[in-house]
């Protein structure tokens, strides 16, 4: 077997891994008119305000998942009824400039996960990967909101600089309307993967297994100070 006949069957195998992979089918998990699939749960430290008896205020609004804390600092989690091992998943995000969310992976009932931060407020980030209740040190990010969504600041992060800079970030962010954002997690140690309409913005291989390898999706509303709506619509995902 010539050198060129084992390169054109490597290069074989690996476009049919990839478009195998391209292949799965992504699935919606909301089927935008009811909760069915998911559940609310209390018992993470976001809803320590109520004493762990309410997870803040889910429901369905034009097709829309809305949350918001259903008393001042109450917040919690909508999780999926389902848990998931390796995956992708996609939201649209219309959030209002204000609330403290985020797209969690593998999550548990009390709200330990891999998380994709969805901090939309002054010094918030989207796309960040924060290990929530796993890790001890802060989440990943390259850039920060400043006083409004329409401006960020870029942190310091050089294995992983922002793809998109200060000035094109008008552009690039659709202030007041809808955003997509997607998460990948594969692996355990976990390698996680995250973009925001459609650009990388960060990859974190974990470098040790220190969280289960399954475990539900969730969308957060955080306790304490912040305040405003999120909504969520187009909830998909796709098992690697």
């Amino acid at each position: 077997m010539t050198r060129r006949h084992i390169f054109n069957l490597l290069s074989l195998a690996l476009t049919s891994r990839v478009m195998g992979a391209e292949a799965v089918e992504w699935q919606a998990i909301f089927d935008g008119r009811t909760l069915q699939g998911w559940k609310p749960t209390a018992k993470s430290p976001h809803s320590k305000a109520s004493k762990n008896t309410t997870a803040g205020n889910w429901r369905v609004e034009d097709g829309v998942i809305c949350g918001d804390q259903d008393t001042p600092g109450n917040g919690g989690l909508l999780i999926t009824e389902a848990v998931y091992g390796d995956f992708e998943v996609t939201v649209e995000t219309n959030n209002d400039f204000g609330p403290d969310s985020g797209l969690f992976l593998r999550c548990t009932e009390d709200g330990k996960a891999y998380q994709c931060l969805i901090d939309y407020h002054p010094g918030g980030t989207i796309g960040g990967i924060l290990g929530e209740g796993i890790w001890k040190r802060r989440g990943v990010r390259n850039y920060t909101f400043g006083g409004t969504p329409d401006v960020i600041t870029l942190n310091e992060n050089p294995q992983q600089p922002c793809p998109v800079s200060p000035e094109a970030w008008k552009t690039f962010w659709r202030v007041g309307g809808w955003n997509e954002v997607r998460a990948r997690i594969t692996g355990d140690p976990p390698t996680i993967t995250t973009w925001v309409n459609g650009v990388q913005i960060m990859r974190h291989t974990e470098p040790a297994s220190v969280h289960p390898a399954t475990g539900h999706i969730g969308l957060q509303i955080h306790g304490g100070k912040f305040s405003g709506t999120v909504r969520y619509r187009n909830v998909r995902i796709r098992q690697l």
